[in-house]
């Protein structure tokens, strides 16, 4: 392929345009309250832009979430495919992963994600994905089926193995919710944190002692009594 033919032309320029300007946008206002013109102005576009690109702003709105969850999938997909193919290989061979990949896998999955929750980019993210959680519509449907959902079921699957029970079970499913949620607190209640822990930003070093929080959370799944060897 031609470097031409890599360059984006006049139309991706737009719509990339509109989609970013409106992830924030939306993450501030909320659907009712932001209006088309703030939109196109946001994105330094003509208002007919949306109609033309979208359809509506209803349109707009649904391909917000989706370029959210290819934004997301950006930083998180390359991990994603791995563990992916290493349960799918162990599953097509009938081979049984084990507790320290488990593991392994795991706290790679929990750094990353903790990298990318207390960073910058991630801000306008979580505006929209917080608006989301509250008062779900089909872009909720979009980011769920198309980022939460994958996500959670990896991680369920890689906890299950560790706590030595069903992926599916009610247990399991809350174990991993709430290590998600440990991980989450970072970026939704991120004013909180840096008061508490009296930082001014996160930079590489607190980035780093981070990190180490994600490998102590993995470390402290253990499986009950009854479940050990």
């Amino acid at each position: 392929m031609t470097d031409e033919q890599n360059t984006p032309n006049r139309a991706e320029i737009t719509r990339e345009k509109l989609l970013a300007a409106a992830l924030d946008v939306f993450g501030r206002y909320g659907f009712d309250g932001a209006s088309t013109r703030q939109l196109s102005e946001a994105a330094g576009v003509n208002l007919q832009a949306i109609p033309y690109y979208f359809g509506s702003k209803e349109g707009l709105y649904v391909a917000t979430a989706e370029y959210l969850v290819s934004r997301i999938e950006q930083h998180v997909g390359a991990l994603r495919r791995e563990i992916g193919a290493n349960i799918m290989a162990l599953d097509a061979t009938g081979q049984v992963l084990t507790e320290d990949d488990a593991r392994r896998l795991l706290t790679q999955l929990g750094e990353t994600m903790i990298g990318l929750f207390v960073s910058k980019e991630s801000e306008p993210w979580a505006r929209f994905i917080i608006r989301e959680q509250m008062e779900p519509t089909e872009a909720f449907t979009r980011i769920y089926q198309g980022l939460m959902g994958p996500m959670i079921g990896m991680a369920r699957r890689l906890i299950g193995t560790i706590l030595r029970e069903d992926p599916t079970s009610e247990h399991v499913r809350l174990r991993t919710l709430a290590f998600v949620g440990n991980i989450m607190i970072f970026r939704v209640a991120h004013a909180a944190v840096l008061a508490q822990m009296e930082w001014q930003s996160v930079g590489p070093e607190q980035l780093v002692t981070l990190r180490k929080l994600a490998a102590e959370l993995v470390g402290r799944l253990e499986p009950a009594k009854g479940n050990r060897p």
